[in-house]
Formats: structure tokens, sequence, C-alpha cells
């Protein structure tokens, strides 16, 4: 027999599962707690590389013009550790800005409360079918004319009021199952790479990414798709009727 989702599918009704709206407000209230903290880390130090070492002395991938550690660093002469061609250190001739302790407690925090929501929903999604039947786009979905004709609807201003809930246009299809199977586990998987504590029991961790640097670059970038997709999934709630959208995501109808 049909699941009761397929039936009010079906009948053309919206209405979010309780463990959608449940897992839902678990991973955009941690989310929103990580963009906060990680931020205010990544400010101690803006800058990315490239392997297993990073800092001050070594030319970064990308510089990130974000806090007060940002600008140019003045250096005292460089002393050899161990001869030419091996590695410097230098003093420091400014104090750096490093107020973050309460940010990373806070962010190693928000994450395990992260992987709660993300493995819950990703669990029930794919033993009830939901991850299939909702998210995952089927093949004559990506035709080209189908595709262009969402983008063109996305783009028509003003939008019209949508219902909330599935069935989802192929663009919210590919939104949502990028972040939920891809950009989510992801960010999680490259940020336990750069702990210590975690590493030190899991080496391999790290090599995946090609280093616990590497894993901080991809980190950032995967921290960026995320928080755009936020932006851009709250304006297109303003857009499409934040009230009913809300009403939806608490009660379900």
């Amino acid at each position: 027999m049909p699941q009761e989702s397929e039936v009010e599918e079906a009948m053309g009704m919206s209405r979010h599962r309780p463990w959608v709206r449940l897992t839902h407000w678990l991973i955009a209230l941690s989310v929103v707690v990580l963009i906060f903290s990680g931020v205010t880390i990544l400010m101690a130090h803006p800058r990315l590389y490239w392997g297993n070492a990073g800092n001050g002395l070594i030319t970064p991938l990308l510089e990130i013009p974000l806090g007060p550690n940002s600008h140019a660093t003045a250096w005292s002469p460089r002393t050899p550790f161990f001869g030419v061609g091996g590695p410097d250190t230098a003093d420091r001739l400014a104090e750096p800005w490093n107020q973050n302790g309460w940010a990373r407690s806070l962010h190693f925090l928000a994450a395990w409360l992260f992987l709660v929501g993300l493995l819950s929903y990703l669990s029930i999604g794919l033993l009830t079918d939901h991850a299939r039947r909702v998210l995952m786009p089927q093949r004559r979905e990506l035709r080209r004319e189908n595709l262009w004709r969402d983008i063109r609807a996305h783009l028509h201003l003003p939008m019209p009021a949508a219902k909330p809930g599935p069935p989802y246009s192929i663009l919210q299809k590919l939104a949502y199952s990028g972040v939920a199977f891809v950009a989510l586990p992801l960010m999680f998987l490259t940020g336990i790479s750069m702990s210590p504590a975690i590493t030190a029991s899991y080496p391999l961790l790290p090599d995946i990414f090609g280093g616990t640097q590497s894993a901080r670059t991809i980190h950032f970038f995967t921290f960026s798709f995320v928080a755009l997709f936020l932006l851009v999934h709250l304006v297109m709630i303003v857009l499409t009727g934040p009230a009913r959208q809300l009403r939806a995501m608490v009660r379900g109808n």
C-alpha cells in the first residue's frame, strides 16, 4: 500500500513529516552556531594552505581579508632550523589577535549536535525512501528544457506564493540533495580531520584530504557553499511567502 506521504503528494497536498521538521531545525540551529563560531576561529589566522603545514612564514594558497590578523604582519629576520632549504623560525613583531578559545569549544560542541541531526535525517530518509522519492532528481527532470524552465521561473519577479514541502522543482532537488548528501557530510569530515584529539586515534582522516591544512581549506570552501545555500534559501522563503513556509516547517501543514 502507498505510504501516507505518497497519498498526500498524489492529492496535491504539501506537508513536512515530523522527523523532517525536527531534524531540519536541529541542523539549522547547529549550522548557524557553526558559522558564527567558525568565522571567529578563522579570524585568528585567515590564511589557507595545502598539505600538512601552514603558518605565517609559509606563502598561503589564499589569504582572506577578515579580522585584525588579515593585514600584512612584520617578522624579525628568519633563522633556519636545520640549514638552507629547511624550516625557518622568526619572531612576530606585532601582538596577534587570538581571542577565540570560546569559539573553538562552541564549534566542537555544535559539531556533535550537527552530526546527530544529519545522521538522523540521512538514516530515516534512506530507510523510508524519502530521499529517493522527494530529494533525488529523476532522469527525466534533468532534461535541458526542464532545467531552463525552472531557472526562468526562479528569475521571474515577483515570485508566486509557493506551497511548502514536496514535491520540489528540479533546482530545489539539486540544491537540497547536494547539501544533504555531499556538502554537509564533507563539512563534518573535514572538520574532524583538523581535531588533534580525533586524528590521534584516526590518523588516516587528514591523509584522505591531502593533509590537515588541505582539510582546512576544503572545510572553508564547503562552509562557504553551505552559507551561500542558507542565504539563498532564506531569500527564497521571503519571496514565496515566509509566514506560510515557516508555519509549515513548524506545524507541518
